[in-house]
C-alpha cells in the first residue's frame, strides 16, 4: 500500500486514516465511528470537530452505507497493491437484545453463554458498551453474578475447582470492568450490592491475573464512593490481597489501582496498621526498586506517604535496607507529584522515628543532599516547607555535610 494516495474523502478528519465504519453526524461531516465516539463520548466533547457546531445532548450519528461501500469497493479495487478489504461492520446493539441477554445470565443454564455474548458485544464498540451500561439493571446484574459466584467459592473446600461459578465470574468481571459507570451510578451500585467489597477481595484470592486485574480496578472505584464509616471497616483480607497484587505484579494497570487503593483507604482508622501488616511498606518498596514508570512511581511514593502516617509503617520502612535509598532517589528526578511524595515519607520518618543510624544513612545515600537542593531551587509550597524542617531539626547532625555548610554560607537557611 506504500506509495499508493487514498482519496481524501475516505480519510477520517479526526484520525486521517481511512474509514472502517463511516457515519454522518447531523452537521453533515462524516467520520469513523471509533474516532466521533471517542472525541464525544471518551473526551466528553459535544461539538463537532470540523465545523465546531454544538451537537444536541440526542444528536445521533448515521451509518453511511454509501461511502462504505465505496472505500470497501476502492480496497477491493487495489487488494492486488496490498490494501486489505475492510469487512462489512456489524450493527450496533439495542438494549432489547442486552436485556435479553440480561435475562439468560440470571439462568444457570443460559447464564455463562449470555455472559460471553455481553462480553463480545461490549467489546465491539463504545457504543455497544454505552448501551451496556444504560441497559436499566445491567450493572446490578452483572455485580450479582459476581457476588452470587464469590459466595459460591467460599462454601465451596478449597481443594475444590467450581469451574462454571469462576468463569461466569469472570466473563461478568470483564463486562463490568469495560463499562463506564458514572459516580452516582457507582455508589448506588455499591449500596444495593452490599456484599460487593467481599465478593471482590474474594476473586483477587484467585490464581487467575486476568480477573484479579479486573476485580482490583473495579475495587479502586468501588472504594472511591464508599462512605468513611465503612472505609474504617475494611478487612484486613482485603489488605492482604491488594498488597498480593502488587506483589505478583499482576498487570501495570492493577498495579497502579492496588496503590491508590493503599493510598485512599490508609488515613482511615486502623487501615494503615491493616496495610504495614499486609507487607505494604516492603512491597512498596521493592516495586520502586524496579523503577516502574512515572505513574506507577507516583502512586507508590504515595501508598508509602500514607502508609508511614503511622508508627508501624515508619518503623517497617527504616527497617528496609533500602528504604531511605530509593525514595531519596525520586526527588527531583521523576516529577514534581513524585518529588513531593518522596520528601512526604522522608519528613514522616524524620519528625517521627530519627535515630542516629537513620540521620547518617540520610546523609551518606544522598538524601540530606536533595533536601538541600529542593530548598535552593525554592518555589515554596509544602515540600520546600517540609525540606527546611527535616534539616532545620537536624541541623546538628548533619553540620559537617558540604552541602548544608553551603546554604549557611549562602544566607539561604534561615532554618
Amino acid at each position: 500500500m506504500e506509495g499508493l494516495e487514498i482519496p481524501s474523502y475516505y480519510l477520517c478528519p479526526i484520525s486521517l486514516e481511512m474509514m472502517r465504519d463511516p457515519v454522518t453526524l447531523p452537521t453533515g461531516i462524516t467520520y469513523d465511528r471509533q474516532s466521533i465516539e471517542r472525541w464525544l463520548f471518551d473526551s466528553k466533547r459535544s461539538t463537532c470537530p470540523v465545523t465546531k457546531q454544538l451537537l444536541s445532548a440526542d444528536a445521533e450519528v448515521t451509518p453511511n452505507h454509501t461511502l462504505r461501500r465505496l472505500i470497501q469497493a476502492w480496497c477491493t479495487l487495489h487488494s492486488s497493491d496490498g490494501v486489505e478489504r475492510i469487512p462489512t461492520p456489524k450493527l450496533p446493539v439495542g438494549q432489547e437484545e442486552v436485556a435479553a441477554l440480561l435475562e439468560a445470565s440470571a439462568r444457570m443454564p443460559t447464564q455463562l453463554d449470555a455472559l460471553r455474548k455481553l462480553r463480545r458485544i461490549s467489546g465491539e464498540s463504545e457504543r455497544n458498551r454505552r448501551c451496556v451500561a444504560a441497559t436499566p439493571g445491567a450493572v446490578d446484574a452483572l455485580a450479582r453474578v459476581i457476588v452470587v459466584s464469590a459466595s459460591s467459592d467460599l462454601e465451596i473446600d478449597q481443594d475444590t475447582v467450581l469451574t462454571s461459578s469462576s468463569t461466569a465470574c469472570d466473563e461478568a468481571l470483564a463486562v463490568l470492568h469495560s463499562l463506564q459507570i458514572s459516580e452516582e451510578a457507582l455508589l448506588d451500585l455499591v449500596t444495593r450490592n452490599g456484599d460487593l467489597v467481599g465478593s471482590l477481595t474474594s476473586v483477587l484470592q484467585r490464581s487467575n491475573y486476568q480477573s484479579r486485574s479486573y476485580a482490583m480496578l473495579i475495587l479502586k472505584s468501588v472504594l472511591t464512593v464508599v462512605s468513611p464509616g465503612r472505609l474504617t471497616a475494611l478487612p484486613q483480607e482485603l489488605f492482604d490481597e491488594v498488597v498480593g497484587v502488587i506483589r505478583d505484579g499482576v498487570s501495570p494497570q492493577a498495579t497502579r489501582a492496588a496503590l491508590r487503593v493503599l493510598a485512599g483507604a490508609c488515613p482511615w482508622g486502623r487501615n494503615r496498621a491493616k496495610a504495614v501488616k499486609a507487607g505494604a511498606v516492603h512491597a512498596t518498596v521493592e516495586l520502586l526498586l524496579e523503577e516502574p514508570e512515572r505513574r506507577a512511581c507516583e502512586a507508590a511514593l504515595a501508598a508509602l506517604a500514607s502508609v508511614c502516617g503511622c508508627a508501624e509503617g515508619r518503623a517497617e520502612l527504616v527497617r528496609h535496607r533500602a528504604a531511605v535509598a530509593v525514595v531519596s532517589k525520586k526527588i527531583l528526578r521523576v516529577s514534581q507529584l513524585a518529588s513531593e511524595k518522596a520528601v512526604r515519607v522522608l519528613h514522616e520518618v524524620v519528625r517521627h522515628a530519627a535515630t542516629a543510624a537513620l540521620l547518617q544513612e540520610m546523609v551518606q545515600v544522598g538524601a540530606v543532599t536533595k533536601l538541600c537542593v529542593v530548598v535552593q531551587a525554592g518555589g515554596g509550597g509544602k515540600m520546600e516547607e517540609r525540606a527546611r524542617e527535616i534539616l532545620r531539626m537536624h541541623a546538628k547532625a548533619w553540620r559537617d555535610s558540604p552541602c548544608l555548610s553551603s546554604l549557611f554560607k549562602n544566607g539561604v537557611s534561615t532554618l
